[in-house]
């Protein structure tokens, strides 16, 4: 196949996993490398059920759960495994933000190959890999700016910020010697940083792209409301104000936006907000990267407490936020001081917080799909041995069906692939451009007849 081709090696009629690998003659650029959220993994792998720390590679490989590019990955990850190392094929991979479905295998990528990254987000990733089991691995790590053109050979890449629930997320240009696409990592209309996105996408249309490659989480069957951030604050502000007692709230560690919200609800209630050490080092490490006051920083600013769980041993990153740390007896004995943002992953803490019926717990948290899931029948177990009072108000990280189709109207792409979706089908309402790519299949990027624009 002659010309720059696309071949789509993840992210096909699934959520997560995108794994995008652009060749032009010589030069080839991969985007994204993470596992998916599918049923397709877990017809092998769930729960206590993973694939061996000592062989990640070989077990993922075994039932091709990895696609088997040569020069990819390190030697390491492919000691024992049936897929012959080679010297790396691979010049650049670009992660567009520290979610795991899009960073979680880079651990498995040969350490000589560049990970294009921005600024916020390698600071992202290096604070989750201190704080939790995730490895990144050892990489030349290559910071990108803001909308700053990088050469990869013959190939350009231009990278746009986006707002995600994860901050410092981004979409690409890709200009290439035969052609140009767009690959919009993932984004919504609807967030503080709407304004990203709009700019965007019509950076997109401007250039007039052979092919867009749009994330369709949301595509399909969807009956959540599409809330904004504005319209979760105003939910948190209800329940507190109706509240005298122990208030929890649960939402994803990296969504920091939703923590400024949680943040900015409890103190107008008069209310602290407490942490896990976790969420604690995430904010100390990321917080100074916006503006000042944007977000909470423990034992800094006033309002924002850590909670500390009882555990046989502690990590050396988590001692500096202990100091001060409030206990499950603390919580309990003032309750109404505080809004207590409990990870799902500490619903025991409940047995010690022994909390009094009918306190409410704010389910920040919706998507279908995430790193964080816990299953929803054994949360309401929890919920209802407790008492507890469910409240649901999320405001997602993905774009609305409806959004989406009236995105790929006005881009004016003359190719677009739908990914990072279980339901592609049903963006083809947008019109005959809309186009379903096959898992491992290479399509060619062609120039559009007549003049292009943004050249």
């Amino acid at each position: 196949m002659s010309g720059p081709t696309v071949r789509f090696l993840g992210g096909v009629r699934e959520i997560g996993g995108n794994k995008i690998l652009i060749e032009d003659g010589p030069d080839r650029v991969l985007f994204d490398f993470g596992p998916s959220f599918s049923p397709r993994v877990e017809e092998f792998y769930r729960d206590y059920l993973q694939p061996r720390s000592t062989s990640k590679a070989k077990d993922l490989l075994e039932f091709d759960l990895l696609p088997r590019v040569p020069g990819l990955y390190s030697k390491e990850a492919l000691s024992d495994s049936d897929l012959e190392y080679t010297e790396p094929q691979v010049h650049a991979l670009f992660v567009s933000h520290a979610h795991a479905d899009h960073a979680g295998y880079l651990e498995l990528v040969d350490p000589s190959i560049p990970i294009h990254v921005g600024e916020g987000t390698r600071a992202l990733l290096g604070a989750i890999e201190t704080s939790t089991r995730m490895k990144y691995g050892t990489h030349p790590w290559k910071v990108f700016a803001d909308r700053a053109p990088i050469r990869v050979g013959g190939i350009e890449v231009v990278p746009f910020p986006v707002d995600h629930s994860i901050p410092f997320a981004y979409g690409f240009l890709v200009r290439t010697g035969g052609g140009t696409l767009a690959y919009s990592g993932d984004f919504r209309h609807h967030g503080p940083r709407a304004a990203d996105t709009h700019a965007f996408f019509d950076a997109v249309a401007h250039e007039g792209v052979d092919a867009l490659l749009i994330e369709g989480t949301r595509a399909g069957p969807d009956p959540r409301r599409n809330l904004s951030e504005e319209g979760v604050r105003r939910g948190v502000d209800r329940v507190l104000a109706d509240e005298r007692g122990l208030a929890f709230a649960c939402t994803y560690p990296r969504d920091l936006d939703r923590l400024a919200t949680l943040y900015a609800g409890a103190v107008a209630a008069d209310r602290e907000l407490v942490v896990s050490v976790r969420t604690a080092h995430l904010l100390t490490q990321i917080a100074p990267r916006f503006p000042r006051g944007t977000l909470p920083i423990p034992g800094t600013s006033p309002g924002v407490r850590v909670y500390a769980r009882k555990k046989l041993t502690t990590q050396l990153w988590e001692r500096p936020y202990l100091d001060g740390a409030l206990s499950a007896t603390d919580v309990r004995a003032d309750g109404a001081r505080f809004l207590l943002s409990l990870e799902l992953s500490h619903f025991a803490e409940l047995i010690d917080l022994r909390p009094p019926k009918g306190s409410p717990f704010i389910h920040s948290m919706s998507e279908p799909f995430s790193e964080d899931d816990v299953d929803a029948h054994v949360m309401h177990n929890w919920l209802k041995h407790f008492g507890l009072t469910f409240h649901q108000m999320h405001a997602s990280g993905h774009a609305s069906g409806p959004e989406l189709l009236e995105i790929i109207r006005a881009t004016g792409a003359a190719t677009v692939y739908p990914i990072h979706t279980i339901h592609p089908e049903a963006l083809e309402a947008a019109g005959p451009s809309v186009r379903l790519p096959e898992l491992g299949s290479t399509y060619p990027l062609a120039h559009r007849p007549g003049p292009r624009r943004g050249r």
